[in-house]
């Protein structure tokens, strides 16, 4: 095995859960995360001369991940949405993240969900969130905010929320 093949072994064996998590995490669908991602991982070995220099190469597999999802969105032109009540059911093995977890996220905003992902699934600081969504580091904080107001809105219990503020 090369060299190069080596370290992008290593590279997918850390970093494919937790790109598989922020991608679910991000788009609200566990199962097209898994096949988002592995597109992204082919991608990133096509590319892994210039994606190993990334400052952060995990961000820019997740980025492509949801790229792709947006690409393949904007060619079928139409999005199929689950009427309310009728959630997709997420097993607990969705790469360790809790069922209710993911529920919640899903109704979340898109670029919200973008920022947990990034934020809280790859742990990037504000300014890296920043630069891969391609918005203002401003703008990256204040969505995290109202996410994670809304979050705590839907999980944490009313009673709880009052003693908490």
């Amino acid at each position: 095995m090369g060299r190069e093949q080596a370290q992008f072994a290593e590279f997918y064996r850390v970093h494919r859960t937790a790109c598989v998590r922020a991608v679910a995490a991000g788009t609200g669908d566990p199962q097209g995360a898994e096949d988002l991602v592995a597109e992204a991982f082919t991608r990133a070995w096509v590319s892994w001369r210039k994606v190993s220099q990334h400052p952060a190469p995990q961000a820019w597999v997740v980025r492509t991940a949801l790229n792709v999802r947006v690409s393949a969105w904007r060619r079928r032109r139409r999005e199929v949405t689950l009427a309310d009540g009728h959630d997709v059911l997420v097993g607990p093995d969705v790469g360790g993240v809790d069922a209710t977890l993911m529920a919640a996220l899903r109704r979340l905003p898109a670029r919200q969900r973008e920022v947990i992902a990034l934020r809280a699934f790859l742990d990037l600081d504000t300014q890296t969130t920043a630069q891969m969504l391609g918005i203002a580091a401003g703008t990256v904080t204040a969505h995290l905010s109202r996410a994670v107001a809304a979050l705590r809105g839907q999980l944490v219990p009313a009673e709880t929320q009052e003693v908490v503020q």
